[in-house]
């Protein structure tokens, strides 16, 4: 009787049901497969034990606009909430230049183990990618979403002197003054600069544009009758609108600021806007995963602090969603397409 080289298929004999170079290959995967487990199991405990540890050493965050600017004010509440929490120092360092450029591209190229951590306002995340042909960072690629805070609009301000009460008003006045009147922002490309645009197209005005490298100096100059008009952030503008030295025409935002009911939202007045801003967390993408939600975690947890929330009020925020790091990126996805139909729509670019 001849001998066989190869068992039948479906032979008892033969539970792979296959030639013995196509088992000795699954034999194979199977011990790798083995020998992987006790390796993700370890790297799982690497990744808590980096959370469970973390931070172990200064933490510095970083800040792309200049001192005392609603971005500053509220980066340097939670530095002291973190550094409560995590019983360790957290400083703010402020790296201002070439609207947030400068100080995002830092801590995109910085370490990723959560000592470098980035709070910024939206226009650098989700504007700057339609405005420059060469951005240094892709937002959704080079960060980590960690934490929005915020979620609102800007307040048109005109000098108090100006005869206009209301955006109606405003843009009539504009218009009878053709090439007259202009405007300060926080730097060529910013939120401030972009809704001003995106109202000039709107109202058929022209106004000229003055851009400044900060919120805070914007603002001085319109309190001081230099220029005549902006838009600028609520946080560091709205004590200066209640003490009568800037008149506020309009807000961007959806719903009327509760501090200041009798502002009108553009909508409202007319002039339809939907394009919000925010103030956010973010860490370099290599961050691992564990520490993003430590700090995800320490910063909500610091929003239930009635303490928190109070200079947060004194600050004028009242609309605080607390999106997961992954809802956070979504946001991030979505404002970067709603805006870069604005900014298409305006035609601005910037090299």
């Amino acid at each position: 009787m001849p001998t066989r080289t190869r068992r039948e298929a479906g032979s008892p004999l033969d539970p792979f049901q296959g030639d013995i170079s196509v088992n000795r290959t699954l034999l194979q995967s199977a011990r790798t497969a083995l020998l992987v487990l006790p390796l993700l199991g370890l790297a799982g405990a690497a990744t808590a034990q980096d959370a469970a540890s973390y931070p172990g050493k200064t933490v510095t965050i970083v800040v792309p606009t200049p001192p005392a600017g609603g971005t500053d004010l509220i980066a340097r509440l939670f530095a002291d909430v973190l550094g409560k929490a995590f019983k360790q120092s957290v400083i703010v360092d402020n790296r201002a230049g070439a609207n947030g450029i400068l100080g995002v591209d830092y801590v995109a190229k910085g370490p990723a183990d959560g000592s470098r951590v980035l709070f910024t306002y939206a226009a650098t995340m989700v504007i700057n990618p339609s405005l420059y042909k060469k951005l240094p960072y892709e937002p959704l690629k080079d960060f980590a979403p960690i934490a929005q805070i915020g979620r609102g609009g800007n307040l048109l301000l005109v000098r108090k002197d100006l005869p206009p009460n209301t955006l109606k008003d405003f843009v009539a006045y504009a218009k009878a003054h053709p090439d007259k009147l202009n405007y300060c922002s926080w730097g060529n490309g910013s939120g401030g600069h972009l809704t001003m645009e995106g109202l000039k197209k709107q109202a058929g005005i022209s106004l000229l544009h003055v851009p400044y490298k900060g919120s805070s100096p914007c603002v001085q100059d319109l309190m001081g009758g230099q220029v005549d008009a902006a838009f600028a952030d609520i946080s560091s503008t709205i004590e200066v609108v209640k003490a009568g030295r800037v008149k506020a025409l309009a807000y961007s935002g959806s719903d009327r600021l509760p501090m200041l009911p009798d502002v009108p939202t553009m909508t409202q007045a007319g002039y339809p806007f939907k394009n919000y801003t925010w103030y956010g967390f973010f860490v370099p993408a290599r961050t691992p995963p564990a520490i993003v939600q430590r700090l995800n975690d320490e910063i909500y947890r610091a929003l239930q602090d009635p303490a928190v929330l109070k200079r947060l009020r004194e600050l004028n925020f009242t609309d605080l969603p607390q999106p997961t790091p992954a809802q956070f990126k979504e946001v991030l996805r979505q404002d970067l397409q709603d805006w870069s139909v604005l900014v298409k729509s305006i035609g601005v670019t910037l090299d």
